[in-house]
Formats: structure tokens, sequence, C-alpha cells
């Protein structure tokens, strides 16, 4: 079994108002990963994941893309050690630790 780490990303670009989060929650959906994704007030979309590295950086490649309206102009990826305190994928409103999915 491959080894879980975490990443946590901060997203710039055209990022807002174009269905970025819910295209983040789909394709983690969609690999098995774990976490969570926001907008900023500054107009960034900050996210955390977790699971196997390779599924990580196939994930980090389709959001370098994004859905259809929107433009990435730069990825700030940071790796760490999986927490594992997430089960499933959601869209949060307000501070990581609430864990609100409402969005």
């Amino acid at each position: 079994m491959e080894e879980i780490f975490g990443v946590h990303v901060v997203v710039k670009g055209k990022v807002q108002g174009v269905g970025f989060r819910a295209f983040t929650e789909y394709q983690a959906t969609q690999k098995g990963l774990l976490g969570w994704v926001r907008n900023q007030p500054d107009g960034t979309v900050e996210l955390e994941a977790e699971g196997p590295k390779s599924v990580l950086e196939a994930f980090l490649l389709v959001l370098q893309e994004g859905p259809r309206f929107s433009h990435v102009t730069q990825m700030m990826v940071d790796w760490k050690d999986a927490n594992r305190h997430t089960q499933g994928f959601i869209v949060l409103r307000g501070e990581p630790e609430n864990f609100s999915s409402d969005a």
C-alpha cells in the first residue's frame, strides 16, 4: 500500500465564481482523496488534500487546468504529513476547523 501524504495548496488566478471549488471537490472525490476546499477573501482558493503521493500529483495537474471558465496563474503547494482527521472531501465556508460542508 502506498504511503499517504498531505498537501496544502493556494490557487491564484480566475478561480472564484467559475465553479473551481465544485470542480476540485469532484476531482478529489473521483480520485478517493480526503480533505477540503474553500474560497479566500483575497480571491484565491485554498485546499488541503490527503492520499497517495502519485494520486495527489495527478490531482494537482488537473487543478492546474481547472474547470472551463477558470484560469490558474499560480499554485503554491506545500507537501506535509497526512493528519487523517478528515473523512471525504468537502467544500468549506469559514475556517477549516469548523468542517462545515454547507457550500
